[in-house]
């Protein structure tokens, strides 16, 4: 793990303690994750107690203590995406990419969720993959959204937990 890169995070916030979600956000968005080792170095370097550090990064939903795939999938369950057949669609992700909702694949290409509500009801069901939604999903839709990410034909991942 390059420490460089954290401490260039910390010196960007002048090791200010008020600014340890900034700090945190910029160190998930380098790394994918928060490090425990980079977690480590926050604590070390704002003088702040582990405990204060692992509280907000377990607060937040957007920090995640494991590694993240390369591109998030998020599977809209409202109650529109739900009746549309979200559930189904979250199957189908996790048969193609051989793995669960909540997990990471093997070659950490892909993150798949599960989230409540994307706000886009009209188009329900509905997936968005990093920033990029996709509308009125169905299943066969699916592996021409995978091969977007995964352009060089890799065939399916192994899931990790």
């Amino acid at each position: 793990m390059d420490l460089k890169k954290v401490d260039d995070i910390i010196d960007g916030y002048n090791a200010d303690k008020s600014a340890l979600i900034g700090i945190f956000q910029d160190i998930q968005q380098e790394f994918r994750y928060l490090p425990r080792e980079a977690i480590s170095r926050v604590v070390e370097r704002l003088d702040i107690p582990i405990t204060q550090a692992y509280a907000v990064a377990t607060f937040y939903k957007s920090f995640s203590l494991v590694p993240r795939g390369e591109h998030e999938i998020h599977v809209c369950l409202g109650t529109a995406c739900h009746l549309r057949g979200g559930q189904r669609l979250v199957e189908n992700f996790e048969r193609t990419l051989n793995v669960n909702a909540g997990g990471t694949t093997a070659d950490r290409k892909f993150t798949l969720e599960t989230v409540n509500c994307l706000g886009a009801c009209a188009l329900a069901p509905l997936v968005r993959v990093d920033q990029k939604n996709y509308g009125k999903m169905s299943g066969d839709k699916i592996s021409k959204i995978i091969k977007e990410y995964r352009p060089d034909g890799e065939g399916k991942s192994h899931g990790e937990n």
